[in-house]
C-alpha cells in the first residue's frame, strides 16, 4: 500500500452562544495515512489526498436530505414486480455479502414489493417506504436476532418483516390469522420487542442493553425511533436514564419531518408541531456548522499533539453551536450525537453504522437520519399523510379503493357535532395527541384554528393540559383513541377526576377495532374510566345518540365526562337539525324494543346487534325487550331493576372487558338483592383482540 498525505485547511469563525466572536484562526493540519488509492475516509467523510490543496468543506461531509431521484425506475404497475436481489433473501444472513449496489437495488425492490403487497391488503405504507434504505443497512451491518433491533411504534416494519422470512405471508398482513401490522415477539425471533404505541423503543432498548451487560453478553442493541414518537415524554425519560447509565446503546432517530404523526384520515394534513420539530428543522439546515464539526471530529481522532488540542476545541465549539440548533439537547442528556445523515444513501448508512458498531468506548450513541416519508412512490411522497395508513389502492395512481357508504364515520359525526356546539359556545376547545385526522379534530381546527391544539404524541400532557384549560373556565374536549388513553390514565385520575375538573373525553376507536390488532384493542376504557368516582361514562348506540352525548358533555360543567364510540360508519339514523344534539338526562337509559320474556341490555353501538338478536328470538317465539343503557356511570337503576324483575332472563352485552359495563350492572343487582341466577353476561373481549 502506498503512503499518502491528507491535507486540509479550514477557517472557522467561532461564536459563543451570546453571539460574540471567540476567535478567528487558520490552521493547516497534516496527517500521514495508509491508503491504497487517492481517497481517504475521515470520520465518515471522503477526502482527496496528495493534491496539496485545501479541501473544500462542502465536499467533505456526507450530504444529507432525501435524494430527489432514484437511480432506477421503479415498477408500480400493479403487476408483481421483478425482484432478483430480494428473491435471494430469506434471512438477514443472506444480505451480508451483498455489494453496495446490490443493497441499493434491494431497497428499491423492497419498495416495489411493499407497494404491491399493501395495495392488495391495506396497511401502513408511507413509513415503511421511507425507511427501506435504513432497514437494509441495519440488517446488513447488524446480526439479528443476536443483535436486537427495536422498532418504535412499529408501523414502519414491513421491509423488516420481508427481510426476516415473512415475505410469503405479506398478503395476510393485518388479516385474520395473518401477519401482525406491528412487530410481535410471538411472530418472529427477529422482532425483539413488540410495539404499536409510540416512544417505547429507547426504554426497552436500554433495559435490553443493561440486561446484556449483566449477563455478560456482547451483542448490540439498536432502538429506531421517529415518525412522531420523539414528542412523547417517555423517550426523554429513557434518554436521560441512558445518559446516566452510560450503557452501550445505539439510537437511530428517523427524522422524516413528522414530529407530529400525520393521520389525515378525515381531512387535511397534519403538519409537524412543537419546539422539537423546529429544532430538528434548524439542525437539518445548519450545514455550515455540521461541516465544521465533522471535520473537527475527524481531526480529533486522526492527529495528535498541539493540533489535536486545537481540533478538540473546534469540536467542542461545534457541539455548542450545532447544539443551539438541537444537537445539544441530545448531548446534554449524555448521548453522543452523529448526524444529520442522509437516510437514503445506503453506502453512507452502511459506513456510519459500521463505524458506530465498532466504537470501543461504552455509552449511548444517537444517529440522526434524515428520511422522506413515502420515498420512491410518487403518490406517497406527495401526500405522505393520506398514504400513512391506507385501504386497498390502485398502485398506478395511488387512489384508494374505499367502499362507498351512505353514512359518515362516527369520527366525522363527532367532529360535526362538536363544531355545532362550538358555534354557539366560544369556550369549547379541542385537544388531540397528533391524531387530528384520526379523531376528526382537523375539521374542528379548520373552523376554529385558535381553539384546537395538537400536542404531539403526548397523551399524558394532553390530559393535564386539558385540565388546566378547564381550571380556567374553558370547555375542553380531549379526543384520544381508547387504547392510547391508557397512557394518560394517571393524569385522568389525579389531575382531572380528583379535582372534579370538567374535561370531556371523546374516546375514539372504542370496542373491537379489527385489523389494528391487539395493540389498538379498545375494550378497556369503560373499565378504567368507570372506576373513577366523579367520571360520567357514556356510550352512544348510533350517530344521533353520539351527537346528543356531545351536547350532554358540553353541558356537564361540574365534573369530568367521557363518551366512547367505535371505528367505522354510522347506521343511518336520523340526525338532529344542524348536527346540534340535545343534552340527555344524566344516568337515564331507554327502551328501544318492547318484549316480555327476555331482557337484553346493550351498551354502545352493539345495541343494534341486540335488536337483531331480539328479532331472531321472535322467530322462535321468544319475546325480547331491548334497552339502550346509554350510561355506565351513573347507571339507570330504575331501568335495570325493571328489566330484572319483569323478565325471566336479563342479558347484558357490551364491546368491553371484565370490570366494564356488565360488571357494574352485576354490582348494582347484588347490592339491591336482585341476583337470582338469571343474569347472563356476554363479554366481547376477555383477551387482547387479534385482527
Amino acid at each position: 500500500m502506498a503512503s499518502s498525505v491528507l491535507r486540509t485547511s479550514f477557517v472557522p469563525l467561532l461564536h459563543s452562544q451570546d453571539g460574540h466572536s471567540i476567535s478567528n484562526f487558520h490552521h493547516s493540519f497534516t496527517a500521514t495515512l495508509t491508503q491504497s488509492d487517492n481517497k481517504c475516509r475521515l470520520n465518515g467523510v471522503t477526502a482527496s489526498l496528495d493534491n496539496g490543496k485545501p479541501i473544500d468543506l462542502k465536499d467533505t461531509v456526507v450530504k444529507t436530505g432525501p435524494n430527489k431521484h432514484l437511480k432506477r425506475i421503479l415498477n408500480f404497475s400493479g403487476e408483481k414486480p421483478s425482484t432478483p436481489v430480494l428473491d435471494t433473501i430469506n434471512s438477514p444472513m443472506h444480505m451480508k455479502n451483498l455489494s453496495v449496489k446490490e443493497l441499493e437495488r434491494l431497497a428499491n425492490e423492497l419498495r416495489e414489493e411493499i407497494v404491491y403487497a399493501v395495495s392488495k391488503t391495506g396497511g401502513h405504507l408511507s413509513s415503511s417506504l421511507g425507511v427501506a434504505d435504513l432497514t437494509v443497512a441495519l440488517h446488513h451491518v447488524f446480526n439479528t436476532p443476536e443483535d436486537k433491533i427495536i422498532w418504535d411504534v412499529g408501523h414502519q416494519t414491513y421491509a423488516h418483516k420481508i427481510l426476516t422470512g415473512r415475505r410469503s405471508r405479506m398478503h395476510t398482513i393485518r388479516q385474520t390469522c395473518g401477519l401482525a401490522g406491528f412487530p410481535k415477539r410471538e411472530e418472529s425471533i427477529h422482532d425483539a420487542f413488540g410495539a404499536g404505541h409510540s416512544s417505547t423503543s429507547i426504554s426497552a432498548g436500554l433495559g435490553m442493553a443493561v440486561g446484556r451487560d449483566l449477563l455478560g453478553k456482547d451483542n448490540h442493541v439498536i432502538a429506531v425511533i421517529g415518525d412522531g414518537a420523539m414528542t412523547a415524554g417517555m423517550a426523554y425519560e429513557a434518554m436521560n436514564n441512558a445518559g446516566y447509565l452510560d450503557t452501550n446503546l445505539i439510537i437511530i432517530l428517523n427524522d422524516n419531518e413528522q414530529v407530529s404523526l400525520p393521520t389525515a384520515t378525515v381531512d387535511g394534513p397534519a403538519p409537524p408541531v412543537g419546539a422539537l420539530s423546529r429544532a430538528l428543522t434548524k439542525l437539518q439546515s445548519s450545514t455550515k456548522f455540521r461541516q465544521l464539526r465533522e471535520t473537527a471530529k475527524g481531526l480529533t481522532k486522526q492527529i495528535g499533539g498541539q493540533a489535536h488540542e486545537i481540533a478538540a476545541k473546534v469540536d467542542s465549539y461545534m457541539r455548542g453551536m450545532v447544539g443551539g440548533h438541537g444537537a445539544c439537547l441530545f448531548e446534554e442528556l449524555g448521548l453522543y450525537y452523529i448526524g444529520p445523515v442522509d437516510g437514503h444513501n445506503v453506502e453512507d448508512l452502511v459506513y456510519i453504522l459500521n463505524e458506530v458498531k465498532a466504537m470501543p468506548a461504552p455509552g449511548p450513541v444517537l444517529v440522526h437520519v434524515i428520511t422522506e416519508k413515502g420515498k420512491g412512490y410518487a403518490p406517497a411522497e406527495i401526500a405522505a399523510d393520506k398514504m400513512h395508513g391506507v385501504v386497498k389502492f390502485d398502485p398506478k395512481s395511488g387512489k384508494q379503493l374505499k367502499s362507498k357508504s351512505s353514512t359518515l364515520s362516527y369520527t366525522q359525526y363527532f367532529a360535526n357535532s362538536l363544531i355545532a356546539e362550538a358555534e354557539q359556545d366560544d369556550k369549547i376547545v379541542g385537544i388531540h395527541a397528533a391524531m387530528g385526522g384520526g379523531t376528526g379534530l382537523n375539521l374542528f381546527q379548520k373552523r376554529f384554528p385558535d381553539r384546537c391544539f395538537d400536542v404531539g404524541i403526548a397523551e399524558q400532557h394532553a390530559v393535564t393540559f386539558a385540565a388546566g384549560l378547564a381550571a380556567e373556565g374553558l370547555k375542553p374536549f380531549c379526543a384520544i383513541y381508547s387504547s392510547f388513553l391508557q397512557r394518560g390514565f394517571d393524569q385522568v385520575a389525579h389531575d382531572v377526576d380528583l379535582q372534579k375538573l370538567p374535561v370531556r373525553f371523546a374516546v375514539d376507536r372504542a370496542g373491537l377495532v379489527g385489523a389494528d390488532g391487539p395493540t389498538h384493542c379498545g375494550a378497556f376504557d369503560t373499565t378504567f374510566m368507570a372506576c373513577l368516582p366523579n367520571m360520567v361514562v357514556m356510550a352512544p348506540s348510533n350517530e344521533t345518540e353520539l351527537m346528543h352525548m356531545v351536547a350532554t358533555a358540553a353541558a356537564i360543567d361540574d365534573r369530568p365526562s367521557c363518551f366512547r364510540y367505535p371505528r367505522g360508519n354510522g347506521i343511518g339514523s336520523i340526525l338532529p337539525p344542524n348536527n346540534k344534539g340535545t343534552p340527555l338526562e344524566v344516568g337515564r337509559g331507554r327502551v328501544v324494543r318492547e318484549g316480555s320474556r327476555v331482557a337484553i341490555l346493550g351498551y354502545g353501538t352493539i345495541v343494534r346487534s341486540c335488536v337483531r338478536a331480539a328479532e331472531l328470538l321472535q322467530v322462535f317465539g321468544i319475546s325480547a325487550t331491548v334497552a339502550d343503557a346509554r350510561f355506565c356511570k351513573p347507571l339507570d337503576g330504575n331501568l335495570i331493576r325493571e328489566l330484572a324483575q319483569e323478565h325471566e332472563v336479563l342479558i347484558t352485552v357490551e364491546e368491553g372487558s371484565v370490570g366494564g359495563f356488565s360488571s357494574h350492572v352485576s354490582h348494582f343487582l347484588s347490592l339491591n338483592g336482585l341476583l337470582d341466577g338469571k343474569l347472563k353476561v356476554i363479554y366481547k373481549c376477555t383477551n387482547f383482540q387479534e385482527a
